[in-house]
């Protein structure tokens, strides 16, 4: 397969149609976007007024913009390099009927454009990562409005001295992956200060994510049982969901919820 195959394939495997792309759930959203609303309240009585301006990096096929939408009032720019994803975004929105604050805009999320102090709150559930999590934190500071909130989830060490197969798949998946203290002292370093923080529960990953995922896996053996490079990549991602099942202890995603510090970058 070439490169261009890979990716292909790749997206197939995570085809928009996925409920999640990633670990994650409702009720995380809505702890996580409650606590940013409740440290300001100048910002909880904006976002009942529809002036909320609102960006979400990485958004995927949205069901975290979905779940925001049906909370707040305002105005989403939801970020995806993938148009696909974004569509699929579109075609829920306008059935969940919150297509009016919804803004789809497939771009590089590292490369917006985008004004200063230009939002009041960025969310990015599993995404800054692509740009490096203290890069993203960077970028995003800037773009928040004096008042602003940001909440972002990542993956994170959860233990110390994890099991070898544990420590060496994560070397090559994501070898920045830091512990919780290592990423509080990064987003203090970026010139936030930490409001509060929570580990997403397994469901988020076994229920919400993985075994959708697994059955779209099932399906698509059958489809490719002869190519042996696509079952090699099906694998893979079998390999990842096996890794949970074994190592669920040792890592995890945890929301950060921040705000500005006094001394900006």
């Amino acid at each position: 397969m070439t490169a261009d195959e890979q990716m292909t394939f790749f997206y197939e495997i995570f085809d928009a149609s996925l409920p999640r792309l990633g670990p994650g759930d409702g009720p995380s959203t809505r702890r996580a976007l409650d606590g940013l609303l409740a440290s300001n309240p100048g910002l909880a009585r904006k976002a009942e007024s529809a002036e909320l301006r609102i960006l979400d990096l990485g958004c995927g096929n949205g069901a975290q913009t979905i779940e925001l939408a049906g909370h707040l009032d305002g105005t989403i720019l939801a970020v995806d390099n993938y148009q696909p994803f974004l569509d699929e975004l579109q075609r829920r929105a306008e059935a969940a009927g919150v297509a009016d604050k919804i803004r789809p805009c497939c771009q590089d999320m590292g490369n917006l454009g985008l004004s200063e102090n230009s939002f009041d709150l960025i969310w990015s559930e599993g995404a800054l990562y692509n740009m490096g999590f203290k890069a993203g934190l960077k970028r995003c500071r800037k773009l928040l409005a004096p008042g602003g909130r940001i909440a972002v989830s990542e993956l994170v060490w959860l233990q110390p001295d994890p099991p070898e197969a544990c420590r060496r798949f994560f070397g090559d998946e994501y070898p920045a992956m830091l512990d919780v203290g290592a990423n509080v002292t990064a987003i203090q370093d970026c010139g936030y200060d930490l409001l509060g923080h929570f580990i997403l529960p397994e469901s988020a990953w076994r229920q919400s994510y993985y075994e959708p995922l697994e059955q779209r896996l099932n399906m698509l053996r059958k489809t490719y049982a002869g190519d042996r490079q696509r079952l090699g990549m099906i694998d893979g991602v079998e390999t990842e969901i096996d890794m949970y099942r074994k190592y669920a202890s040792f890592y995890g995603y945890v929301f950060f919820l921040m705000r500005p510090g006094r001394i900006g970058l």
